[in-house]
């Protein structure tokens, strides 16, 4: 299905002229095709690779693994990170988060309340689409505003910023903008193709997103998290 609304997509925009097919979106396009994705978020599943810059030892730290991502009607988000490599999982049910590492037997239980005070809740909004990113953050796009594909590179600056993020670079699916712009709908409504978090510290992750697949109705019981036998348990 996929593959043959990529056909028909083409089709169409080769029968339009070509000040709609060939110039590159405005910002107000590519927001609104993250805003109105987000707005029809329920679930989301997907691949993902992950790389953090550590500034102070200039190293970089590898990571992949799936993630899952719910937003229930009444309740606070739910996620979990499945990490492949590193061998770690983080998890939340929307009240508690763990973090959990085999290698060392232990895993860290915090409530998310905590874990999100202070102004640091903005990292999970973005990642979520709990919040409204022109809300949020003042946005522009990139020195180099299309990647190699054509997909959007934007960067936004938290309007109230935090240690925890300074800055946020996000890779916007040209696909998802061309269909803001052809009939003001997204069909793609995870259209976040990468991200880069930078934090105070001069650190920064990238997150690279594959083979997402939304709205397949993730049920609660992926958010749980139960404690493997003979492990310490730090609460925080």
């Amino acid at each position: 299905m996929l593959r043959i609304c990529s056909v028909c997509l083409l089709v169409l925009l080769s029968a339009l002229p070509l000040s709609a097919a060939s110039t590159p979106a405005s910002l107000k396009d590519v927001v609104s095709a993250l805003e109105k994705g987000y707005a029809g978020l329920q679930d989301v599943q997907a691949d993902f690779s992950q790389k953090t810059t550590i500034a102070a030892v200039n190293r970089d730290q590898k990571g992949s693994g799936e993630v899952l991502l719910k937003r229930p009607a009444s309740a606070a988000v739910m996620f979990r990170f499945n990490y492949t490599k590193p061998k770690q999982q983080i998890v939340s049910n929307g009240k508690q988060v763990w973090f959990y590492t085999p290698e060392t037997k232990q895993v860290l239980v915090n409530s998310v309340a905590a874990m999100f005070s202070g102004g640091n809740s903005i990292a999970l909004t973005y990642l979520t689409g709990l919040g409204h990113v022109s809300r949020d953050f003042d946005i522009a796009f990139a020195a180099d505003p299309q990647d190699k594909s054509g997909n959007y590179k934007l960067e936004l600056t938290p309007k109230k910023g935090s240690a925890a993020l300074t800055k946020l670079q996000l890779t916007v699916s040209a696909e998802a903008v061309e269909q803001i712009r052809l009939s003001g709908e997204v069909r793609n409504v995870f259209p976040i193709v990468s991200s880069i978090v930078h934090d105070a510290g001069g650190n920064r992750t990238r997150i690279d997103y594959s083979r997402a697949r939304v709205n397949k109705g993730l049920a609660d019981g992926k958010f749980n998290f139960k404690i493997p036998e003979g492990v310490e348990v730090i609460k925080q």
